[in-house]
């Protein structure tokens, strides 16, 4: 599984480049098209999945030209599309000019898995941060892409106008179900691993 982090935009989110047998799925495109771009071209990567884990702008801001770019689809929980479009709860319109981020190709439920070459990306519904939040989990890989719900000692906030506390910690606890050796992709900061979170995350 090819793996590469990028931080992209002034608000420093991490976007992912996943790709196995050949296809690639990033996740998170917040900025920087050209480095992405770059790291598709230097693995012969063929890109088939833009996943947004949630619809805040500075985690999709360059997800719909990168859809034009390549052709691949954009993925996003059903919950969350209409965030999407929307430049108050997206978040545009507090930190960007306000634009809506375009449309996605799927919407995905919990469970939902998507194949990547011979990987299975399954989504977790995690709401919390936003009604439709959700995490991408590679079983194989020991890994989640857990957006804004969990990062490294903190949790998503849930002052953003669509957030919920009560299912934000319902859905930390669905996360502390997983192994301790479970790796955590997080949308702002540092990897960390579950079991680590579990005893040192001041939220759990």
């Amino acid at each position: 599984m090819v793996l590469k982090a990028v931080k992209t935009g002034m608000l420093e989110s991490n976007c992912y480049i996943l790709g196995d047998s050949g296809e690639a799925a990033v996740i998170d495109p917040g900025a920087d098209l050209e480095e992405i771009m770059q790291a598709l071209d230097e693995h012969s990567l063929t890109l088939k999945y833009i996943i947004y884990t949630h619809a805040h702008f500075d985690h999709v801001a360059e997800g719909d030209k990168l859809r034009k770019e390549t052709g691949a689809k954009v993925v996003i929980h059903e919950d969350e599309a209409p965030i999407l479009e929307d430049p108050i709860l997206n978040g545009s319109a507090i930190f960007w000019s306000g634009k809506s981020a375009g449309s996605a190709d799927m919407l995905v439920r919990d469970a939902d898995v998507l194949k990547l070459g011979n990987a299975d990306l399954e989504i977790i519904h995690t709401p919390g941060h936003t009604p439709g939040g959700m995490c991408i989990l590679i079983r194989t890989d020991s890994c989640i892409f857990t957006g804004d719900t969990l990062f490294r000692l903190s949790v998503g906030r849930t002052d953003l106008g669509a957030g919920n506390t009560s299912q934000l910690m319902v859905s930390l606890q669905r996360l502390m179900e997983l192994g301790d050796e479970v790796k955590v992709y997080p949308g702002h900061g540092p990897s960390t691993q579950i079991g680590y979170e579990r005893k040192n995350n001041p939220w759990l």
